[in-house]
């Protein structure tokens, strides 16, 4: 009996670990997606930055105009809102918190930081992850 106790104890503990590295691993995943968005939006790169969103017509992006819903419109809208340069300038994020919400889903939330000539501009977001076909993208994404 005490055998048997110990084996359930030592399989709930791997289960456990495993879970652990799992989410681990996804979190560094989503990380690895967002500093891809970060490099690509700061060498001006409106198209690389949208490699992290879900190339899909119910991708959905919620921001102060309202909502828009698709990968295509999500791009008009960032090209209309960032015209120049100038306007895209450098971007930081700080990232408040990563919370898995399915096997494959996480929300992140955080906040970003725009150095820009045009004037610097600072928000928050809220996006939703999910691995689509191996790969982490945005699926929603809250910024204001």
């Amino acid at each position: 009996m005490k055998n048997y106790i110990l084996i359930i104890c030592a399989v709930m503990l791997s289960q456990v670990s495993s879970a652990q590295t799992s989410q681990t691993a996804d979190k560094k995943a989503i990380l690895s997606v967002l500093k891809m968005q970060r490099l690509a939006w700061s060498d001006n790169n409106i198209e690389g930055f949208m490699e992290g969103y879900w190339k899909n017509d119910s991708l959905k992006f919620y921001g102060s105009n309202g909502i828009t819903y698709g990968w295509e419109n999500t791009l008009e809208r960032y090209k209309q809102a960032y015209p120049t340069a100038d306007h895209i300038g450098t971007l930081s994020f700080k990232i408040n918190d990563i919370t898995k919400i399915t096997d494959d889903a996480y929300y992140v939330m955080g906040e970003y930081h725009l150095k820009r000539n045009v004037g610097n501009a600072t928000g928050i977001f809220m996006i939703i992850l999910k691995k689509i076909e191996g790969e982490w993208k945005i699926i929603a994404d809250t910024s204001s």
